[in-house]
């Protein structure tokens, strides 16, 4: 599988629809404009494709995945768990 990191921006810039070259690591959802329904949706299909269960509270969203890091580093460590 190709590298996590590049796999969560396809997910978010489809998801979001928006160009995957603004989502560097330090981009913060609410500054993409990124709404809390597309954050659900992003979180969906990223545990569908990495097949991972994201501790996920749509109430602290903003708290617990504020950047495009927050939500790479979530996963690679979901997935480092799992292998």
């Amino acid at each position: 599988m190709a590298d996590v990191e590049t796999e969560v921006v396809k997910i978010i810039a489809a998801k979001a629809q928006l160009d995957p070259s603004k989502l560097i690591r330090s981009a913060k959802l609410t500054e993409l404009n990124i709404s809390s329904l597309d954050v659900v949706e992003i979180i969906f299909a990223i545990e569908e494709l990495f097949d991972i269960q994201i501790a996920f509270n749509a109430n602290k969203a903003k708290d617990d995945f504020e950047s495009v890091a927050d939500i790479v580093l979530a996963v690679e460590t979901l997935v480092a768990q799992k292998a």
